[in-house]
């Protein structure tokens, strides 16, 4: 067997598991909703402060634990206020409330650390809440709303948007692709590509709209929008990171396929975006 049939035979494996468990997650209700992206998150959390505490990994334990606590932290709580309304009642501004305090703890490590660089280090121990906590918690309002009944469909079609995005920008940049996107960050995407992608994205999110009538077509077509132009760049914010650390993949959890930051860095930076068109749009448009 080539290296390369090996290859292709090891992401064919992996996805066989990966997509099933991500099934399961999406139809499967709340609760296993919940729980697919809990993991997801950890899995993206550890996987992040891995790359940019990548010096030394003992003298920044606390740092990464607790950067990864945080982010547990607010997901934990505005997923039990969602799976259950009529025992507690914590809303945003009682997490922001509570978080805030919390927050300040990392200041005050890095006080008694006596590091050579304190400052730094607040600062990339807080970017993992903003890069991956920040955006689980809006998933769980794309899915919950403010409401707290449970449905899926828009977090679902942001996923297969984002995913055909992706497929659509590697199809046609690789038939088409000439002229070169960011070179010095990711040199294999191209302007053909991304506007491929661009494309397909809108096409699907008019699909979408057919059968998901949570949003009208124009908001649908909207989120398309936002999907592939945010989710892009997404892709390019991690390779920038991955680049600046010297490392191909952010992890290995899923062979073939490097780690789960890999698999869903775009989607977590294009989340905070689509749910605050979301958010205007049922707030003040309905």
């Amino acid at each position: 067997m080539t290296e390369k049939n090996r290859a292709l035979l090891i992401r064919g494996a992996t996805a066989l598991v990966f997509v099933p468990v991500m099934l399961l997650g999406l139809f499967g209700g709340p609760y296993f909703f919940s729980i697919l992206f809990l993991i997801v998150l950890v899995a993206c959390s550890i996987e992040y402060y891995n790359l940019i505490f990548h010096d030394n990994y003992d003298s920044h334990l606390f740092r990464r634990n607790y950067g990864i606590f945080l982010s547990c932290f607010m997901y934990f709580i505005i997923t039990l206020n969602n799976l259950f309304p009529e025992y507690i009642q914590f809303n945003i501004p009682d997490l922001q409330i509570t978080l805030l305090p919390l927050a300040f703890i990392a200041f005050i490590y890095e006080l008694y650390k006596q590091s050579e660089k304190p400052f730094q280090n607040i600062a990339l121990t807080l970017s993992g809440i903003l890069y991956i906590g920040v955006p689980m918690v809006l998933l769980q309002f794309l899915a919950f709303g403010t409401s707290g009944a449970f449905n899926p469909h828009i977090v679902i079609g942001v996923i297969v948007i984002n995913w055909i995005n992706d497929s659509g920008a590697y199809v046609f940049g690789s038939r088409f692709g000439k002229n070169k996107l960011f070179p010095s960050i990711s040199p294999k995407k191209t302007w053909e590509g991304t506007i491929g992608g661009f494309v397909v994205s809108i096409i699907a999110a008019y699909i979408f709209s057919l059968y998901f009538k949570e949003l009208n077509t124009i908001d649908w077509i909207i989120v398309g929008v936002i999907t592939a132009v945010f989710g892009g760049w997404g892709d390019l914010v991690e390779s920038m990171l991955k680049r600046s650390v010297g490392v191909k993949d952010s992890g290995n959890l899923l062979p073939g396929h490097g780690g789960m930051l890999d698999r869903f860095d775009a989607f977590l930076f294009l989340l905070p975006f689509v749910a605050i068109y979301v958010y205007l749009k049922f707030r003040y448009f309905i």
